[in-house]
Parts: C-alpha cells; structure tokens; sequence
C-alpha cells in the first residue's frame, strides 16, 4: 500500500518554529511532525512513502534520504504551494492504484486502521475519518454537509457560516479517481485548488464515499500553541502507559482516549 504525505507547506502560522525549517520538521516531543506521520502509516501497513516537499525541501530530503525503517521514500516536489488538490496532482506519475494520504502536519492517536480497512472492503472512492469540533473551529477545516439520513451531500473548504461542525480530519484513503477529479477542480477565491472540492465532485458525480468517525484524538498544529497542546496529551498518555491505535473496526470495548 503506497502512503501519501504532503509536507509541503511554510507553516507560517507556525512562526517563529518554522522560521528556519519546514513545517513537517517542527518537533513536538523531540521528534519532527513528519516522523510521527512516518510511523502512524506503517502502522497500518505502508510499504512505500511518497512525500510531497517544496518549502525548504531539502531539510526533509537530507534528514530522511531514501528509506525510513526500511521503507522506500520516493519524493514530489511542489514547486509552488497552490492547495491540498495541486499538491496530490504532484504524486499523480508515482501512485499505482488505491493510496493512503495523510497531512504532514496532524498527529493522530486513533483508528485510522479502520479507514483502511473499509477501503478494502467497500472499494469506496475515498473514505476518510471525521470529527466534530467546536462551532467556532469548524471554519477552519473541510466541512461536511449532511441530509436527515447523515448522508453526505456536499463538502466545502474553510466556509465562513460551516453548514454543521462536522469536519475532515487530516487522513484519507482514495482511488486515482481522486486524480481526474483534482484535474477539474477550479482555483478557489483564496488562490488555491482545495481537496474538499476535487472530493465534492467525487460526491457530486455519485462515487462511493465513506466518512467514518474518529475515535481517540488529533491535533492539527498549526499554531505554536497547538504543538504545546499535542505535547500535553501525550504526556497525560505516557503517564498512563496507554497509547491506542486501533487497527480492526471500532466496538464498545475499544480503548480511546
């Protein structure tokens, strides 16, 4: 299975940690973002690494080489940062059929097994996992419209009045359907080709889409205070002795945190 990971960005709401490296190398707990992304997909069986890098990618490129854990890396280089759809458009000539992707920039805790596993067995164009977040927090992700059936009908990036505060996280699988769909996808009015529009046309041209609910924790790290904030939890988990990655489907006696 081939893992996906965009490194790519500034990070420059990361400043001042990302005013000498890329945001994928900020550390949280002494060790880069990237490196905890590394290790959650070959938990869930990658056996290749495809790495998307622009800014400052050579940081990235020297520290990690070719291999991590004995798993190959293969690198895309952005050239220009235009949006999460032009990012994935880079690893296009590189992927071979279903692909796992993943935000160099969210440290997950919880079952992202569980997205895999439905990929293999639904063949579902993409399937990704979702969370609810505070209502004042929903406008800054990729935002789920559902009917009265908890059928998704639209999904829309960053909108300023979030139909519900159902969100994206930062883990997906797709088919190269995705691919055709980055293609179509228009430039959004903050001058970047957004990945929730490329998964709306799959939405919108009738393909199978799974969204499946989070379970444990995440952060996104976009801000300096988001990366004290992920160091809290897992101090708390440490203190526990209870790190949860659940790779079968969720039951009622799954421990999360």
């Amino acid at each position: 299975m081939q893992a996906v990971i965009l490194a790519a960005g500034k990070g420059t709401r990361l400043r001042p940690l990302t005013d000498d490296k890329p945001k994928a190398l900020v550390e949280v707990d002494g060790r880069p973002l990237l490196e905890d992304v590394f290790d959650n997909l070959l938990e869930v069986g990658a056996d290749e690494l495809i790495v998307v890098v622009g800014h400052l990618k050579e940081q990235i490129i020297d520290r990690y080489g070719d291999t991590y854990e004995g798993v190959p890396i293969t690198y895309a280089h952005q050239r220009e940062q235009l949006g999460l759809a032009h990012a994935i458009l880079q690893v296009e000539p590189h992927v071979d059929d279903d692909f796992v992707l993943m935000l160099g920039d969210n440290v997950f805790r919880g079952n992202l097994g569980d997205v895999v596993n439905r990929q293999r067995e639904d063949r579902a164009d993409a399937a990704f996992l979702v969370e609810e977040v505070p209502w004042e927090e929903a406008s800054r992700y990729g935002v789920l419209d559902t009917n009265e059936y908890g059928e998704i009908v639209e999904v829309m990036e960053k909108p300023e009045d979030p139909p519900s505060n159902l969100v994206m996280t930062g883990f997906y699988t797709f088919t190269p359907a995705i691919f055709h769909a980055c293609h179509l996808v228009q430039q959004s009015d903050r001058g970047e080709y957004e990945l929730p529009d490329a998964i709306d046309l799959l939405i919108q041209s009738g393909r199978t889409i799974d969204a499946i609910r989070m379970e444990g924790w995440r952060v996104d790290v976009g801000y300096p205070e988001d990366r004290d904030r992920v160091e809290e939890k897992l101090r708390d988990e440490l203190g526990r002795d209870v790190v949860s990655v659940t790779l079968t489907e969720p039951s009622s006696e799954a421990e999360t945190d």
